[in-house]
């Protein structure tokens, strides 16, 4: 779980090929909880920190395949 040491705030998410999915808000436990804004209903949504695939810079790469809530990274 190394990785949750380099999760931060407003951090961005993407998938494996790139494509945004969201912004981090905060971590809680083992989840990242994404902002509001980056939704289409306007609530909170989290991801698994076991999805994490790499991190570059200051943005979260997803494994492939992982599954995105309905409702992210269509704002």
């Amino acid at each position: 779980m190394f990785e949750k040491l380099r999760i931060k705030e407003h951090m961005e998410i993407a998938d494996n090929s790139g494509q945004h999915i969201g912004t981090v808000d905060e971590v809680v436990d083992d989840r990242i909880k994404l902002t509001k804004s980056d939704s289409s209903d306007g609530a909170h949504h989290f991801i698994a920190i076991e999805q994490i695939d790499r991190i570059d810079d200051n943005r979260i790469y997803l494994k492939q395949g992982t599954p995105v809530p309905m409702g992210v990274g269509q704002a």
